[in-house]
C-alpha cells in the first residue's frame, strides 16, 4: 500500500512542479510600452486629412483620394525602412480590378501597401501577417467624391500597422512579419482576396494573420455603453478550407471548436492579457460580427490561421455614413470620435502577440495521442519543431466545456503521461524558448 501510495504522490508531484506561472518577456514588455497614442493620432489625422479613401477615388491628385494615401502609408514604410538595419522592405502591389455593376462601377487599379520585415534566420520560412483596410466608403460604397474621413474604420486599423511596424523594424526576429494595408474592403474584401491569393500561390508558409479592423471607439449607439477595458477577437470555428476533406475526423474527435483560427484567437487572449493592462480580451466564437466580413476572411478560405480584431462596442452612426446631422446625431467617422489611449491598448495587443509569434519556435511536429488501450490517463507525444531554439514545451489542457485553456504544463521532453482523461479534456502542445516565447498550439492527433 506504501509502495502504491508513493507512486501516486511521485506521479503526481512530477505535474504540480511542471506547472509555471508564464513571465512576461522583458523585450516585448518594452516594445509595447513605445506604442504612443501620439503616433496612433498624427497617422490618424494625416489619412483623414486625405478627404476620401474610397478604392474608387482619384489616383492621381497628390493631396486627396486613395492615391495619396498609398503613397504617404509607403513614404511612411520608407522611412521606418531606412532604420531597420535593411531588414524591412516596401512596395504598392498592384493589379486591376473590373467592373461587376455592384461595388466597382469602373475598371480600377487596386493596390496594396505591404511592408516586409525579413526574419534573422534564413532557414525559417514562417510569415506572421498584420493588416488594416486603407480605404473607407461613405453610405454609397461608390460615391469616390465626397468626404469621407474613416478614421475608426479602417483608419484605426491602418495605424496599428504602420505604429506595430514603426517599433518593431528596429528588432530582429527569426519568422518574418508582413505589414500591409489593404484596399479595397469595401468594395467585397478585394485586397485581401488578391493577396491571400498571391500568398498561397507561392506557398508561403502563414501561420498567423491579425486583421485589425475598426477598432478605436470606446462606445455604442443605441445601448450607450461606455467601455475601453474590452476588445474583440473573432474566429471561425469549422475550417472554411477542405471542410469536407476533414469533417469525419473533426465530428469523431470532437474538434468543432479547434481549428486554426480558433488556436490562434485562444493565444491573443491569453499573449494579450498578459502584457496589455487593464484590457479583456473577449473571445466570439464566429468568423466576424453577425452576417457580416472582414479581410482575414479570405484568409480563413485558404487555409490560413486569421482573426479579426475589433473594438467591443460599434457605433453605426459612425460607419458607411455621409457626414450630416440629423435629429441631433451627428453622422459620420472623424477623429473626435477616436479614443487613442483605448487605441494604444488594442495596438499593443497586436504588437506583443505579432513579436511573441515571431520570437518564438515553431509549433512541434507530429504531436500524438496514445489510443492503444482504455484509461483514465493521457499518453502525449511529439517530436522537436523543424525551426528554432527550444527550452521545452507546454502542454494545455482544458475541459470539454471550456471556451479556452485552463493549465498549461511544462516539460523539457517530448513526451508526457498526464493523470487526466481524454474523455473529459482537450490536449494541445507548443514549443517555447528560453525567454518565454510559445509557439501556437497543436492539438494532437490519434496514433495509429
Amino acid at each position: 500500500m506504501k509502495l502504491i501510495l508513493l507512486s501516486i504522490l511521485f506521479f503526481m508531484a512530477q505535474h504540480i512542479q511542471a506547472q509555471t506561472t508564464i513571465q512576461r518577456d522583458p523585450e516585448i514588455e518594452q516594445m509595447v510600452k513605445e506604442v504612443s497614442a501620439d503616433s496612433l493620432k498624427s497617422y490618424i489625422q494625416t489619412l483623414v486629412a486625405f478627404g476620401t479613401r474610397n478604392t474608387l477615388s482619384t489616383q492621381r491628385d497628390p493631396k486627396r483620394g486613395i492615391g495619396a494615401a498609398r503613397n504617404w502609408v509607403l513614404a511612411r514604410f520608407h522611412e521606418m525602412a531606412s532604420r531597420s538595419g535593411g531588414r524591412l522592405h516596401a512596395y504598392i502591389d498592384t493589379t486591376t480590378i473590373l467592373p461587376d455593376k455592384y461595388r466597382i462601377d469602373r475598371a480600377v487599379i487596386l493596390g496594396n501597401v505591404v511592408a516586409t520585415l525579413q526574419g534573422s534566420d534564413p532557414s525559417d520560412p514562417r510569415v506572421f501577417l498584420i493588416s488594416g483596410h486603407l480605404d473607407n466608403m461613405r453610405s454609397s460604397p461608390t460615391d469616390s467624391i465626397g468626404d469621407a474621413p474613416g478614421a475608426n474604420d479602417d483608419g484605426s486599423g491602418t495605424a496599428a500597422v504602420l505604429e506595430c511596424c514603426r517599433i518593431m523594424c528596429r528588432y530582429s526576429f527569426p519568422g518574418t512579419v508582413i505589414f500591409v494595408a489593404v484596399s479595397g474592403e469595401e468594395q467585397g474584401l478585394l485586397g485581401a482576396n488578391y493577396m491571400s491569393e498571391k500568398l498561397k500561390k507561392e506557398n508561403r508558409d502563414i501561420e498567423a494573420v491579425l486583421n485589425n479592423d475598426i477598432m478605436g471607439s470606446n462606445n455604442s449607439n443605441e445601448t450607450n455603453i461606455i467601455d475601453n477595458t474590452k476588445v474583440r477577437v473573432f474566429s471561425e470555428g469549422l475550417p472554411a478550407y477542405e471542410t469536407e476533406k476533414n469533417i469525419v475526423s473533426i465530428r469523431n474527435l470532437g474538434l468543432e471548436n479547434d481549428g486554426k483560427a480558433r488556436q490562434l484567437a485562444r493565444y491573443v487572449k491569453e499573449t494579450g492579457e498578459r502584457y496589455i493592462d487593464n484590457l479583456q480580451v473577449v473571445l466570439v466564437y464566429r468568423n466576424d460580427r453577425f452576417l457580416r466580413g472582414g479581410d482575414h476572411t479570405p484568409y480563413v478560405q485558404r487555409g490560413y490561421a486569421a482573426v479579426r480584431i475589433t473594438e467591443m462596442n460599434e457605433n453605426f452612426t459612425r460607419q458607411h455614413q455621409n457626414l450630416r446631422s440629423e435629429n441631433g446625431i451627428n453622422y459620420g467617422d472623424l477623429t473626435e470620435h477616436i479614443d487613442f489611449e483605448y487605441l494604444r491598448k488594442n495596438t499593443g495587443l497586436s504588437l506583443c502577440n505579432l513579436v511573441n509569434l515571431a520570437k518564438a519556435p515553431a509549433m512541434p511536429d507530429s504531436v500524438k495521442l496514445e489510443i492503444k488501450k482504455l484509461s483514465n490517463s493521457t499518453y502525449l507525444y511529439w517530436q522537436k519543431p523543424r525551426f528554432g531554439e527550444i527550452k521545452g514545451y507546454y502542454v494545455l489542457l482544458r475541459e470539454t466545456t471550456s471556451a479556452f485553456w485552463q493549465r498549461k504544463i511544462f516539460t523539457p521532453k517530448t513526451e508526457i503521461r498526464l493523470p487526466y482523461s481524454k474523455d473529459n479534456y482537450f490536449f494541445a502542445v507548443q514549443a517555447v524558448n528560453e525567454t518565454g516565447n510559445e509557439s501556437l498550439p497543436v492539438v494532437p492527433m490519434p496514433a495509429r
